[in-house]
């Protein structure tokens, strides 16, 4: 790969991609339409997009369906649950409000994306909104949304992410044990924390 081939700028771009089709800017729009809203009340998953000072990051977010709740067709409430404590998201938010949303339904292969600006709140009626077997979330991310569109299915065709035949076994890949003891050096002991893991997971899902 050489620089000479890198692009630079707009008319670049578009010299390689030309203009989005009619279909692709007519569903976008600047509120949660109510078929819309059908989508995030069916999705259990989302990814989390913000950007900050020094990282832009992504992380998954899933519940049951309908987790991220539509307060009105202009704002999400999306409960923070309980996790290791990185906050890269959140941090990142307090540095740079935007973010962006991609849900997930399973079985489903279109996607629904949103974008918007969002702060961090700790009302206590709030988050009683989002109390689950007697526990809280940590904080509520209210989403000011700006522009809501789908995402056609080829992504997820081509992937086969629904797939069943696609699957495989977790022991395909490197445990979470051996991945920090190697990482580490040696730091962590990698066969206990994967004997550990199970019931830790179960332990603070909420």
């Amino acid at each position: 790969m050489t620089s000479d081939h890198i692009i630079r700028d707009l008319d670049a771009l578009r010299a390689v991609y030309g203009e989005p089709s009619g279909g692709a800017v007519a569903k976008e729009v600047d509120y949660l339409h109510p078929h819309y809203q059908a989508m995030i009340r069916a999705a259990p998953f989302a990814v989390l997009a913000t950007v900050g000072a020094r990282v832009v990051d992504a992380s998954p977010r899933g519940d049951g369906p309908g987790f991220v709740e539509i307060a009105d067709d202009r704002t999400l409430l999306l409960p923070d649950r309980r996790g290791n404590n990185r906050i890269d998201g959140l941090r990142n938010i307090l540095a740079d409000n935007r973010v962006a949303l991609l849900f997930l339904i399973p079985g489903i292969g279109e996607t629904l994306r949103v974008n918007g600006r969002a702060e961090i709140s700790v009302d206590p009626a709030l988050m009683d909104r989002f109390i689950h077997a007697g526990k809280l979330p940590r904080s509520v991310l209210v989403v000011h949304v700006e522009t809501v569109f789908f995402q056609c299915a080829k992504a997820v065709m081509r992937s086969e992410l629904w797939n069943p035949e696609r699957q495989i076994p977790r022991s395909a890949l490197p445990s979470n044990g051996t991945i920090l003891a190697e990482v580490t050096k040696g730091q962590f002991d990698g066969v206990a924390y994967d004997a550990t893991a199970p019931a830790r997971l179960l332990e603070t899902l909420y």
